[in-house]
């Protein structure tokens, strides 16, 4: 593997006939206003991922940051959500990993979500203080070594640049104040996004 050999673009706009190549199943979404195309995308079950974790992120962090909630509830509704999505995230790729062999890149996300929502809770629900005003910290990390790992694993420079831009979150965090869980969204949901509506490159 060389990373730093490739002559496929990092990012680029998706072409349909590769993506309905690659994928088995394709989303197909079509805006339109007045009988004019506003906008057209395709999303595979990857994209789908990515869109799904980007709701759950920005729903999670922009409430913590905004909203007047109990850590108690949130943390409650919190699980509840991201333990969704890591059963969405299992059920939309299963086919993917299991025909590229990749079911270990899959488990590794699934430990990692799982790990960060029960160090959470135990923050939370046990008043671990030092965990409570580290959790932006926490998800960054978790996030970067997963974007890191995925991206080793599929040769994949874009996704080893995402990893990288979530550890330079963290360094942020601290210039940031009482701004971190909005930060935290920023850098994670438009990652998420941006790997959602382009076709990045892997082997």
């Amino acid at each position: 593997m060389n990373l730093l050999d490739q002559t496929k673009p990092i990012l680029r706009r998706k072409q349909r006939k590769l993506y309905y190549q690659e994928y088995q199943s394709l989303v197909s979404l079509y805006l339109k206003i007045a009988g004019k195309t506003i906008y057209t995308g395709l999303y595979s079950c990857l994209d789908q991922v990515f869109i799904i974790w980007g709701l759950i992120t920005a729903a999670i962090f922009l409430t913590a940051q905004f909203l007047p909630i109990s850590w108690t509830t949130q943390a409650i509704a919190w699980s509840i959500l991201t333990l969704a999505g890591t059963l969405a995230m299992m059920i939309l790729t299963h086919f993917w990993v299991k025909q590229r062999q990749l079911d270990w890149i899959l488990y590794t996300w699934v430990v990692l979500m799982v790990s960060g929502l029960i160090l959470t809770d135990c923050g939370i629900f046990l008043g671990w203080g030092w965990l409570l005003i580290h959790l932006s910290h926490l998800w960054l990390g978790l996030c970067s070594l997963g974007y890191i790992i995925t991206g080793v694993g599929l040769n994949s420079r874009a996704l080893l640049l995402v990893g990288l831009v979530h550890l330079l979150g963290i360094a942020i965090l601290p210039h940031v104040m009482g701004w971190q869980f909005l930060a935290t969204a920023m850098i994670m949901v438009l990652s998420l996004l941006l790997l959602a509506e382009t076709q990045w490159d892997y082997s």
